[in-house]
């Protein structure tokens, strides 16, 4: 009895059966591939098992070949026993669903593998894309072209052991649409809550917002990843005007903005005091003291109050108050003749009061000057310091009287010279610090003096020698 031939799938095994008679026994031979086979070289692959009888000779496999069996005393030949590996078909490469924009194109790869390998042939639907004589083995790329509207494409691998499927999803899908226009929902002096609607039947992944303050030239500001519809811009300056727009972001990219949105920030007091304070003598007991905004209003200026006083080292809350509406100057009467006031202004908004001015004083005695303004020093070399200042307004000024000394303790020193802006005071000691106050003289006599600046000359650049005894 011959061998049979035997069809098993992938990594079972196969056993098949010889038999032969005759006198003597036959010996039986296995042979593979027209070569004998050896067990013993298999690795177990194959083993050769003998039945009861002599001429009985089983093998199992599990290799592929053609397996023959051989036997002696003479010899009869088996016809050969082809053993098959057969495998169903299963997908190397799914096909990967894709989101496009309208008129995109996109190739779709579907990939099968099997014994005997598959037929991979495309379907939309109930239609064949694929023609049937035309159909390729294993591997089946599915081109689309100018693709207008979403759909499935189902790849189908078939062979005489099954037919498998695996379904691409192509989805067609635009940019996001403009948002509805955003609503403000709720302002402070630094922040901004606004609320909009999607504008969009689809989610889309996130929300950008833009925006910009009107009374300011620069680039946009820019919030990303917000995913909800409802945010609070925070950051911002106080009373001031700001515009902002929101657009919509899906997998495909960014849309276009909605209409913009304008509001302003609430009010704070004001960070800074007024600028250039001044005051001088109307008559000699009435002063006018004038000004300008502050830099940092943070709202619109109610109005400001001006307090005075002849004892400057009381706290400010025992200062005389004279309040102003809505102008840049006041006057203050009833003063004391020949006496010096200190003068300090504050704005304040709807919120509240904003810092004090640095002091000034006005000596009440008709006809002389103001305190000259913006006096400052600067170090020029190791003896020498630059002395600069604006005169005061609306004044003949003759001379100028400049005191000074070394530090807290030193002697006061004076020098008068002539009208001019600016004075470079010489013969100084190196890496000193020196104490200034300057007043301006008209033909009716001194002004205040400025309050008191302080600058340290250079240190010497000299170099002092030293010798070693041991280099002499």
């Amino acid at each position: 009895m011959g061998p049979q031939l035997k069809v098993v799938e992938r990594t079972r095994t196969a056993t098949m059966l010889c038999a032969a008679s005759g006198n003597p026994d036959p010996e039986i031979t296995w042979f593979k591939d027209f070569l004998p086979v050896d067990p013993s070289a298999s690795n177990g692959r194959i083993k050769q098992l003998r039945s009861g009888k002599v001429s009985d000779n089983v093998i199992t496999a599990l290799d592929n070949g053609a397996l023959v069996a051989q036997g002696k005393v003479g010899m009869k030949v088996s016809c050969p026993d082809n053993r098959f590996r057969r495998v169903a078909p299963r997908f190397s490469i799914l096909p990967v669903s894709h989101e496009i924009m309208p008129g995109g194109n996109v190739n779709i790869t579907c990939v099968a593998v099997g014994s005997p390998m598959p037929y991979v042939k495309w379907m939309q639907g109930a239609e064949d894309l694929t023609p049937e004589d035309d159909m390729p083995v294993g591997r089946n790329v599915l081109e689309l072209t100018d693709v207008k509207d979403s759909a499935n494409y189902t790849c189908v691998a078939m062979s005489s052991l099954g037919v498998i499927e695996a379904v691409a999803q192509i989805t067609v899908k635009s940019l996001p649409k403009a948002p509805g226009t955003p609503v403000v929902t709720e302002t402070t002096a630094t922040s901004i809550t606004i609320t909009w609607d999607s504008g969009n039947p689809d989610p889309v992944s996130y929300y950008v917002i833009e925006y910009k303050s009107k009374s300011q030239d620069g680039p946009y500001q820019i919030k990303e990843d917000i995913t909800t519809t409802r945010y609070s811009i925070g950051g911002l300056s106080p009373n001031s005007e700001y515009e902002i727009w929101v657009s919509a972001v899906n997998s495909i990219g960014q849309g276009p903005p909605s209409d913009s949105v304008v509001t302003r920030t609430g009010e704070q007091a004001p960070a800074s005091a007024p600028r250039n304070v001044q005051g001088r003598m109307l008559s000699s007991t009435t002063m006018i003291i004038q000004w300008e905004e502050p830099v940092e209003p943070n709202g619109q200026i109610r109005g400001y109050r001006v307090y005075y006083t002849m004892e400057p080292e009381q706290p400010v809350s025992n200062w005389q108050k004279h309040n102003v509406d809505d102008s840049l100057l006041t006057t203050v009467g009833s003063l004391l003749e020949d006496e010096t006031y200190t003068v300090r202004v504050l704005a304040f908004t709807s919120v509240g009061d904003g810092p004090l001015s640095d002091p000034i004083q006005v000596k009440t005695q008709q006809g002389v000057p103001g305190q000259p303004m913006n006096f400052r020093a600067d170090a020029k070399t190791e003896t020498s310091i630059l002395l600069s200042w604006s005169p005061p307004r609306q004044e003949i000024i003759v001379k100028y009287e400049l005191l000074y000394k070394e530090g807290d303790h030193g002697r006061e020193v004076q020098k008068n010279f002539e009208p001019t802006t600016s004075y470079t005071l010489d013969g100084l000691k190196p890496n000193t610090e020196y104490v200034f106050r300057l007043a301006a003289r008209s033909a009716l006599g001194l002004g205040a003096f400025t309050p008191e600046v302080r600058e340290r000359t250079l240190q010497s650049s000299r170099c002092l020698s030293f010798s070693h005894p041991s280099l002499r």
